[in-house]
């Protein structure tokens, strides 16, 4: 099995995961401090959200009637881009919030 056919087996269109790693490798390059963890978190959490967000993302947008390119290839490149660039804050805040319910109150 191909490496391409195993990511159609895993439902996930190799550009579109292309396309949010690129977003994710853009905001940890756009960061003013660089941490090593960034610089490969940032791609991976960009990949997977745009892998598995771009289709429902897309079906929203058109249904609230959002203005979207006729192309949709380019909507959906576009979308995996930004669900790739915004993923890491995603997953920075989705972090900081089950922290804050789990940590213990203080006294």
């Amino acid at each position: 099995m191909t490496l391409p056919e195993f990511f159609d087996h895993l439902g996930i269109k190799v550009s579109i995961l292309v396309a949010g790693l690129a977003g994710g490798f853009l905001r940890g390059l756009s960061r003013k401090q660089f941490k090593v963890r960034e610089m490969f978190a940032s791609p991976v959490c960009g990949a997977l959200a745009a892998a598995y967000l771009t289709a429902p993302v897309v079906h929203y947008l058109k249904a609230v009637g959002w203005p979207l390119p006729a192309a949709d290839q380019a909507t959906e490149h576009a979308t995996a881009f930004v669900l790739g660039v915004c993923a890491m804050w995603i997953s920075d805040a989705i972090f900081e919030a089950v922290v804050r319910h789990f940590r213990p109150k203080a006294d």
